[in-house]
């Protein structure tokens, strides 16, 4: 990571119209904007906020864009003109297949592209399952790595995220009920939030979720939307199940490599026993 010693990573909890491609990009466009003009680095958009998450295959294969397609390069530009990074999801199409994809774009362009690996009901039945890996990138505001919604049900993701050397994870998403028994805590956290709290800590990365809320027409979702930071520390969230709000937080971009040494000989990381277990990414192991 090269670069300022803090961030401001802001998270868009917005919801978008199913198969309002055009009008739900030009939202996303507003809030951009405005997280920009509020001194963010990095904003973080909803998985498949550009389409509108849905399950409706025919309509979202009319809308589906390619990755250099309408939502990428609007993003970018705006991305260009603040010198700033986007995250977010859309419908793209390769070929026939359609995938459920979320990039990361910088003043320099597309920096990571990459297609959810792990389908979550339904979704199975629209969408081709991701093939792109789990990629990083160095920026100006550290390493980013970035996987989507039930990706972080299965560990090993921001466990390789980490691995590999990201810092800051971010999470688009579109949490939603059903799949746990109780939507939301005391404190407001629904269970995917508290996820990601937990793998925060256990990974010393930073992990932003932004997630769509409240109804839109279809699918009921669970809003919870958060910035967590390598101690475990929510910064930012969660926040409420149904309200559309753009939140912001300062971060340290270096308490990622703070936070793999808690004091003493209490070294998380290099506490990992290569020698019983190792994780392997791409081809490498780690």
């Amino acid at each position: 990571m090269t670069g300022a010693t803090s961030a401001t990573v802001a998270i868009a909890q917005i919801t978008g119209r199913p198969l309002a491609s055009t009008a739900n990009r030009a939202r996303t466009l507003e809030v951009i904007a405005q997280a920009f003009g509020n001194g963010a680095n990095l904003i973080v958009l909803p998985e498949m906020i550009v389409p509108g998450y849905c399950l409706d295959a025919a309509g979202l294969a009319d809308i589906a864009e390619p990755i250099d397609g309408p939502s990428v390069v609007a993003w970018t530009e705006l991305a260009a003109q603040h010198n700033g990074y986007v995250a977010g999801g859309f419908c793209e199409r390769n070929r026939e297949a359609l995938y459920n994809t979320a990039v990361l774009v910088g003043p320099n362009g597309l920096l990571l592209h990459y297609r959810k690996l792990h389908l979550f009901d339904r979704e199975k039945e629209i969408f081709q399952p991701g093939d792109r890996g789990l990629p990083i990138v160095e920026t100006t505001i550290g390493t980013i790595g970035i996987c989507v919604c039930y990706d972080l049900r299965f560990v090993e993701v921001v466990r390789a995220l980490a691995l590999r050397g990201a810092e800051i994870i971010a999470v688009p998403t579109a949490w939603v009920t059903g799949f746990d028994k109780r939507s939301w805590d005391t404190d407001g956290y629904c269970p995917q939030a508290r996820g990601a709290v937990v793998q925060a800590n256990l990974n010393q990365v930073t992990i932003a979720c932004a997630s769509q809320a409240g109804s839109n027409g279809d699918i009921e979702f669970l809003g919870s939307s958060l910035i967590v930071d390598p101690y475990g520390k929510p910064v930012a969230g969660p926040l409420g199940g149904d309200e559309e709000v753009l939140a912001r937080a300062e971060i340290d971009t270096d308490a990622a490599a703070k936070a793999r040494e808690r004091g003493g000989l209490i070294s998380p990381r290099a506490d990992r026993r290569t020698d019983v277990y190792q994780l392997s990414i791409g081809g490498e192991l780690y």
